[in-house]
């Protein structure tokens, strides 16, 4: 399962894609704004500390589907590497989709908050849904539920589509997406973060490190 980084924070995002596992960022015109920084040399740095060969996901802000397409163009055009387009799932949103497909352009459908809205995207050709799983929560639905609906109508549909979950507010609904069958997921750094807060985890190596000291005299296998 893939696990995205969802900011524009550099530092953060250098420190997370140092120690673990990552497989891209996300971001969307709030995440951008909250940075203060001009557009296109953010995303140049974000994918600077990246690599090209991760996937970076940048969001268009135009209403109309030509003008969507547009924008995904001009992205692609002043990017390198494996840029992957953001559209609302709105009528001009999927029309754009239908048409940055047929032109080879990747997209992530976003703002998905029904199965049916995923099921759209992907017959437009979206290679990425993005359920918004905490503010589905917020709508008194159930955001979990609506995951595995999406993950279910794919997998009978044969769509070649990833559901990519976003908004959380814990590592629970994290990892309650995992197993409702979710090919990636998205998170803020410091959900990411808290996958390792388990106060044990340092309980544990505090005493292991303790009583080798107490027997050796030495904090490492080397001395």
């Amino acid at each position: 399962m893939k696990l995205f980084i969802d900011s524009a924070d550099i530092n953060k995002i250098k420190m997370l894609t140092e120690y673990y596992s990552i497989d891209g960022v996300t971001t969307n015109p709030s995440i951008i704004v909250k940075e203060g920084k001009p557009f296109l040399p953010l995303l140049k740095e974000i994918q600077s500390s990246l690599g090209v060969e991760k996937e970076l996901f940048v969001q268009t802000i135009a209403d109309k589907a030509e003008n969507i397409v547009e924008e995904a163009e001009y992205i692609q055009k002043s990017l390198q590497g494996n840029i992957v387009i953001k559209i609302p799932v709105t009528s001009e949103g999927l029309k754009a989709i239908k048409l940055l497909s047929g032109i080879g352009i990747r997209t992530l459908a976003t703002t998905v908050y029904t199965p049916l809205n995923a099921y759209l995207a992907a017959k437009a050709g979206a290679n990425y849904v993005a359920p918004y799983v905490n503010r589905i929560d917020n709508l008194t639905g159930n955001g979990i539920q609506v995951v595995k609906d999406i993950v279910e109508i794919f997998v009978k549909s044969n769509f070649n589509c990833e559901v990519l979950a976003a908004s959380f507010k814990n590592t629970q609904q994290v990892l309650e997406v995992c197993l409702a069958g979710a090919h990636g997921v998205t998170a803020s750094p410091d959900i990411i973060e808290a996958f390792l807060k388990v106060p044990s985890i340092k309980e544990n190596v505090e005493t292991f490190s303790r009583e080798w000291y107490e027997l050796y005299g030495n904090k490492s296998l080397l001395d």
